[in-house]
């Protein structure tokens, strides 16, 4: 009797587009974060002298110092993305799917 109800999930349309929708986001906002992190890494390691200028003249802060914290609420914005995503398309999706295979 599970594997029937398996099998009817797995062939539900509206299953194959909610499984695709959310590799898609998740996969998408996994790229931006990398592409974040690693181009402030590789930033860091080959041009110091850009993120070790100071934020403006007379001061200790460097220019460093915002792009990190920028980096940091960057990663909490794009998951907070994905959640709202997650909470409002792929939960209707996922509804929808429970409510035809009963």
């Amino acid at each position: 009797m599970q594997q029937n109800i398996v099998d009817k999930v797995k062939n539900n349309p509206k299953y194959v587009e909610l499984v695709r929708s959310r590799s898609l986001w998740g996969w998408t906002l996994s790229l931006l974060v990398m592409i974040i992190y690693y181009g402030f890494i590789l930033v860091v390691a080959f041009n110091k002298e850009l993120l070790a200028q100071p934020l403006y003249e007379g001061t200790i802060i460097t220019v460093g110092i915002p792009v990190g914290v920028a980096v940091i609420v960057a990663s909490f914005l794009l998951t907070g993305l994905y959640v709202w995503r997650a909470n409002s398309k792929f939960d209707d999706l996922t509804k929808q799917i429970k409510q035809e295979i009963k």
